[in-house]
């Protein structure tokens, strides 16, 4: 049976995000190839793909981390290459194999991404004990960074992608090596951004997930859109991994390999 999807944002509500005929090559690879998606305020929206569909590559683009060969990003009605410093102000990032100043301690690091962000010295203090205990970091912010586990690591870059309170959240998995219980606070915390008017676009690899929290989806194959819409149209009528796989392809019949049965004992 299909979980019901989250209700999807009204189609006239505004776009956070518009991407139009966004290409990207790497010598003769071309790793994206004319992608567009639109995303409307309010959407918790989710991006899927096999590895190397251009996922990374795409939000690389629409944060300002890579320059695309062609196409135009707009966040906020905002040309995103045209104007990088006020589109990357609406932006809140967390990005694919995260790096963080991890010398610093949890404290240290969400100052520096507040007033890197242009605020003062006391919203950034007010801000951080906010984000401090709705992420449940408490006992972690006087420690150094290096030493988090996988999910405090993640819970502290959220934060600062947060802590200046952006319009849109652009996330990539956000919950790979995440532990169940911190995976649960993360989620909740971006649903109560959402349900403030915030929008989220993130990538993943669980379909359970991006069927539980989402509300429209992606799905991305070699560098091009093969579905976008809200969850329902984009599952039509199956269930998200049903969908991908049928779009995707690629699912090989469990066939030879009899020796396996063979055990060597």
């Amino acid at each position: 049976m299909l979980r019901p999807a989250r209700p999807a944002p009204a189609v006239d509500a505004p776009k956070v995000l518009a991407v139009d005929g966004l290409v990207k090559r790497f010598g003769e690879n071309t790793a994206v190839d004319g992608m567009s998606l639109e995303v409307r305020a309010g959407s918790f929206f989710g991006i899927v793909g096999p590895n190397g569909a251009g996922k990374t590559t795409t939000l690389s683009m629409i944060t300002g981390l890579l320059r695309p060969d062609a196409g135009t990003v707009r966040i906020h009605d905002i040309d995103a290459w045209a104007n990088p410093q006020a589109a990357k102000q609406a932006t809140g990032v967390l990005p694919d194999r995260l790096r963080l100043f991890d010398r610093l301690t949890g404290a240290q690091l969400l100052y520096y991404s507040g007033v890197l962000r242009g605020l003062d010295s006391r919203t950034v203090r007010e801000r951080s004990s906010d984000l401090i205990a709705a992420f449940g970091l408490d006992d972690a912010v006087d420690r150094l960074v290096a030493d988090y586990s996988a999910g405090m690591t993640k819970k502290i870059a959220l934060a600062c992608a947060m802590i200046h309170s952006p319009r849109l959240l652009v996330l990539d998995e956000p919950f790979e090596s995440v532990d169940p219980v911190s995976a649960a606070n993360l989620t909740e915390i971006l649903e109560r951004y959402v349900a403030g008017g915030g929008t989220v676009v993130l990538s993943s690899h669980g379909m359970d997930l991006i069927e539980r929290v989402c509300d429209s989806a992606a799905i991305i194959v070699a560098g091009r859109v093969l579905a976008s819409g809200t969850l329902d149209e984009v599952r039509a009528g199956q269930t998200l991994e049903d969908r991908f796989v049928e779009l995707a392809g690629g699912r090989k019949a469990a066939e030879g390999m009899e020796w396996l049965h063979s055990f060597s004992d």
